[in-house]
């Protein structure tokens, strides 16, 4: 054990993380990044097949990022946003408008996308009290969702496994079903086309009878990410958002996930033509350097909170590091290489190599279900697939599978037994295809062990 693992078990409490099996195994320390390798303090290189917990878009030490950061930390790190005007947080702003889906006209900073959806959630319940609308007070959210940690976050949340023992702080929301086809269970639904139907009808079914006292609805659009990859069947977003404007129900979309580029546009809401009336912010929005969320609203919201002072339509919310220069420099960085770059033009063949991976992983014996969107996947395994029957929660499958890859030089993570494969989008298509077959001889290594012995335990390094 080197000083700075001793310094981490001594004094670190990890996020998401059983912090008894933490401190009885060993674990790595990165030491430094190069584009999509991670090095750790023994020299080891590895891919960063989860883009350092999903931020990472164009890599690490990219030149221009680096550049900007440090260019503006000659200029200065900080000033509030609290009475003051800083450079970047204008200039962000601007390009967060001129990319995002027409009608977002207004950016609130956070700090985080726990915060920006914090924001979003209580500047719906504000904007119905300005409308003359107080009963509207409801939040709509779907199953197996997840937004965030703090506790508005948490509330429009529902796994069961993160959320459970906060429910006394919650505030209650009505639970639409999981929009997952693959793991739904509904009599008389044996197609995504008459599961779609489903979806959409019970929405609206709710809403002709209780419309008048919802505020919003929150969604992640395309992928429940957190939820372990669970894709939604094409045409809901968009059925989804007409549903809301026919019957005056906010929309807010979670893109702290699915953006910038991680679905193969540069947000998953431009798949299917939806405007939300709020877009969620984080993660890639600086490229993976700094903590930074944006809650993005339109005129119509925005509006509502002007006035004079007497009237107490300020939106009485904020953060000390709102719009923190050397965050929003990163960003501008980012978008830059965006346009520059070609990014999403060049994604297809990317994701063409997780296609085809994709398919082969669906012909192993204990995968499930090995499912993609753009650069986003998710491979579940099944104790029987045909059946449909999971191992046991205590053999920590997938977490096994993300240890044994760390042998061969790859970094994924699993959410509970869905292994996570969500590469930075500067990747090569070569990089993704060694990834990936490294990924899969972790696989066949574990899937030896169980043929051998059924009731093999691994540990398990990823804590979900």
């Amino acid at each position: 054990m080197n000083q700075w693992e001793a310094m981490d078990k001594e004094y670190v409490w990890h996020p998401f993380t059983q912090m008894q099996g933490w401190n009885e195994n060993k674990q790595l320390v990165i030491d430094r990044g190069e584009g999509v390798m991670l090095y750790d303090t023994e020299g080891k290189a590895y891919y960063d097949g989860i883009s350092s917990l999903w931020v990472n878009i164009h890599g690490h030490r990219r030149r221009e990022i680096d550049e900007a950061v440090k260019k503006q930390l000659d200029k200065i790190a900080h000033s509030t946003l609290l009475g003051l005007i800083n450079k970047p947080s204008a200039e962000l702003a601007q390009k967060l408008i001129e990319v995002t889906p027409d009608g977002l006209n207004k950016v609130f900073y956070s700090d985080d996308g726990s915060t920006a959806v914090e924001a979003a959630v209580k500047i719906a319940f504000q904007y119905w009290q300005h409308k003359g609308r107080p009963e509207k007070q409801q939040f709509i959210n779907l199953g197996d969702s997840y937004h965030g940690d703090t506790v508005g976050a948490v509330s429009v949340g529902n796994i069961d496994v993160f959320h459970k023992v906060y429910k006394p702080l919650l505030f209650n929301t009505k639970k639409m079903t999981c929009p997952s086809f693959y793991h739904s269970k509904i009599a008389g639904v044996d197609t995504e086309a008459d599961f779609l139907d489903f979806l959409l009808s019970e929405l609206e079914e709710y809403l002709k009878a209780n419309s008048g006292k919802v505020a919003a609805m929150i969604i992640e659009p395309l992928v429940q990410a957190a939820a372990g990859m669970l894709m939604q069947p094409k045409g809901y977003i968009k059925g989804v958002r007409e549903l809301t404007r026919k019957y005056d129900v906010l929309l807010i979309v979670d893109e702290v996930a699915t953006g910038f580029g991680r679905t193969g546009k540069l947000f998953a809401c431009e798949n299917e033509g939806v405007c939300p009336d709020m877009m969620c912010l984080s993660k890639g929005i600086t490229a993976g350097y700094m903590a930074l969320g944006a809650t993005m609203t339109t005129d119509e919201i925005y509006n509502a909170f002007l006035g004079e002072a007497s009237d107490y339509k300020t939106f009485y919310h904020g953060h000390s590091y709102t719009g923190n220069p050397l965050a929003c420099a990163a960003g501008v960085a980012g978008l830059e290489i965006f346009e520059k770059e070609s990014v999403i033009e060049n994604l297809p063949p990317k994701m063409a190599v997780i296609a085809e991976h994709m398919q082969t992983m669906n012909s192993m014996k204990y995968v499930g279900n090995a499912r993609q969107c753009g650069m986003l996947a998710g491979i579940e395994l099944m104790r029987d697939k045909e059946l449909k029957i999971p191992f046991a929660p205590a053999l920590l499958m997938a977490g096994g599978i993300c240890q044994t890859a760390r042998k061969y030089g790859l970094i994924v993570r699993n959410i509970g037994d869905v292994i996570i494969f969500m590469p930075p989008l500067a990747s090569t298509a070569q990089q993704i295809e060694t990834m990936l077959a490294l990924l899969e001889q972790a696989m066949q290594e574990v899937f030896e062990k169980i043929d051998q012995h059924s009731d093999v335990k691994f540990s398990d390094p990823c804590a979900f």
